[in-house]
């Protein structure tokens, strides 16, 4: 599925999360495949139970796990956490999101798109550091969008403070995703740790993060047009998770990777990685924001050295 092969994954302890359907299934499929342990971390149980079925049958033999998260709840988040009983993790792939939703507030109040997307990643993958430091070689996958290029981001409006469209929030809390997955680099750097954190863009991809979830509400005419440009415009899901599966798995990717496919517009093709994303090289607004999403989940990264400090500058 993927011109650049896949490494043996033998031995290696992954976390999936969305796993149960578009390019965290097949992401969960592949690295299953290919000899991992992989933990399909869910949102609906019944969802997920499917998956897993689907799962023991096109990947025979695979150690396969289900367990619950929904990342609109920080309890569930650290449930999921707190229950971990395994002696590491080598791979978190922060792959679950929602897309172009309509406002609703999570359970914790903030604005569906940030609160999912950017502060339930934020909060996972801090309440699962320990476990990750505690691997050899570990990784953090952070899926985001090439929207996240039209972000006008504002700190100040991040959580529909002002005003809420749809559009502007969702490509906001995907260019998040990039300044988290960057500083968390920065942060692992610092504090002289072996760990590599990664941000992806899958590019126009078959999925049905436009019409599951919190979309499906939305009626039959919305769900009728946007299958159907999905399915005229967009690739098949398999070929957006190659970005994923790349940076999870190619083995002398640099942390703090931004990989995205090479053809036209970076919406299609073979993984690369960019480098001259301006985004990448923000890194006032990427601790501005590390700090507010300390602050708004509870969570603050504990790294082995004092040396990383996410402050303003000024």
């Amino acid at each position: 599925m993927n011109n650049s092969p896949i490494p043996d994954q033998t031995g290696r302890l992954v976390v999936v999360t969305g796993a149960n359907s578009g390019i965290g299934y097949v992401t969960a499929r592949e690295l299953a495949r290919h000899g991992a342990h992989v933990v399909l971390a869910c949102r609906d149980p019944g969802r997920g139970q499917a998956a897993l079925d689907r799962l023991r049958t096109e990947a025979p033999g695979a150690r396969l796990e289900l367990r619950q998260v929904d990342l609109a709840s920080l309890a569930s988040i650290r449930a999921f956490a707190a229950g971990w009983d395994h002696d590491r993790l080598d791979l978190l792939v922060n792959n679950a999101g929602v897309a172009m939703v309509p406002f609703a507030r999570t359970e914790d109040g903030f604005e569906s798109q940030f609160g999912v997307n950017h502060l339930g990643t934020f909060a996972l993958t801090g309440l699962l550091l320990p476990h990750l430091l505690a691997a050899p070689d570990p990784r953090v996958v952070t899926v985001s969008s090439e929207g996240q290029r039209f972000a006008l981001f504002d700190l100040d409006n991040l959580n529909a403070e002002r005003r809420y469209r749809t559009a502007f929030a969702y490509v906001q809390s995907k260019r998040a995703n990039l300044y988290f997955a960057t500083e968390l680099q920065r942060a692992a750097d610092a504090a002289g740790v072996r760990l590599r954190s990664m941000a992806v863009a899958p590019g126009l991809t078959r999925t049905n993060v436009l019409t599951g979830g919190a979309n499906s509400d939305r009626g039959r005419l919305y769900a009728a047009l946007t299958r159907l440009v999905v399915r005229l415009a967009f690739r098949p899901t398999a070929e957006g998770a190659r970005t994923s599966l790349y940076a999870a798995t190619a083995p002398e990717l640099p942390g703090g990777s931004y990989i995205v496919p090479d053809g036209p517009l970076q919406l299609r093709g073979e993984p690369v990685r960019r480098t001259g994303e301006r985004a990448i090289r923000d890194t006032d607004t990427a601790r501005r924001l590390w700090r507010l999403s300390e602050r708004l989940t509870g969570v603050t990264y504990r790294l082995p050295a004092e040396r990383f400090d996410p402050a303003p500058t000024s």
